[in-house]
């Protein structure tokens, strides 16, 4: 039986987490299995799919880098019309909804129709590197900023961050959609004012069986993702805090890799 807070004709925005279905809210757990359908993500992890009822229908709006199989105003023509009819609806986005998961866009469509629509958060992927590393995200006297990037530009256009502020040497960087644009924010963070030597994470498939980590210095980034796949989804994180526990990190697992290039 449905909970009372998600009524029929009524949408959910879901965070899905990076993944690993052991790190899901209990109540996004129990908002997938309330739901009549299911519009997800491609990064939404295969165990997280694995757990949705039989009967509910599930339909993938999945967008990757360079491959966009539904524009967003489709996908929120989708929602809108599956509420509409009188469904619950779960949108299922990987990560955390609220960052650079285009939550904005689909509560406006749904406003705009009367659809009630709620949003349930998620792990975030820069969150699940850095405990997969044994890091921080942030560290007393070191690293008192933390600032999550998208370094995917729109189309046509060079990549236009505040260089000059992302350079100061007490914040942490969480840069997603970063691997192509991986020369040139190590070339502006450096030309900024960034340390060569500032120590960065790649994380590639964060908290899954095939996670790999791979450490190394700011001014190797572009050397450090060449070895990510394209269809393997990588956050990147710079800063003095990703370094500072590395020493201390658990052993890892015959499934992950680490991989120190300094």
């Amino acid at each position: 039986m449905p909970h009372d807070n998600f009524p029929a004709g009524s949408v959910w925005l879901v965070g899905a987490g990076p993944g690993d279905p052991d790190l899901l809210t209990r109540k996004a757990l129990r908002l997938i299995s309330e739901a009549d359908v299911i519009f997800h993500d491609a990064l939404v992890g295969p165990g997280v799919l694995d757990l949705i009822e039989p009967h509910t229908k599930q339909i993938s709006v999945g967008k990757r880098s360079g491959r966009h199989s539904k524009d967003q105003a489709t996908i929120d023509a989708l929602i809108v019309e599956a509420a509409l009819a009188g469904q619950r609806v779960v949108r299922l986005k990987g990560g955390d909804p609220a960052i650079f998961g285009r939550t904005a866009e689909e509560v406006a469509a749904c406003q705009a129709a009367g659809v009630p629509v709620r949003i349930c958060p998620g792990i975030t992927a820069a969150s699940a590197a850095v405990a997969s590393a044994g890091a921080s995200l942030t560290l007393r006297g070191v690293a008192r900023r933390l600032t999550f990037v998208t370094a995917h530009p729109q189309a046509g256009r060079p990549l236009d961050l505040d260089w000059q502020a992302l350079a100061a040497p007490d914040a942490t960087l969480a840069i997603y959609m970063g691997r192509e644009a991986a020369a040139t924010v190590a070339q502006q963070l450096i030309g900024a004012g960034r340390a060569p030597e500032t120590p960065v994470l790649v994380v590639v498939n964060a908290a899954l069986p095939d996670e790999r980590i791979i450490r190394g210095q700011l001014f190797a980034l572009a050397f450090l993702v060449g070895a990510v796949s394209d269809d393997d989804p990588a956050v990147l994180i710079i800063g003095e805090a990703t370094a500072a526990y590395a020493a201390k990190a658990p052993t890892a697992s015959p499934s992950r890799q680490i991989r120190e290039l300094t």
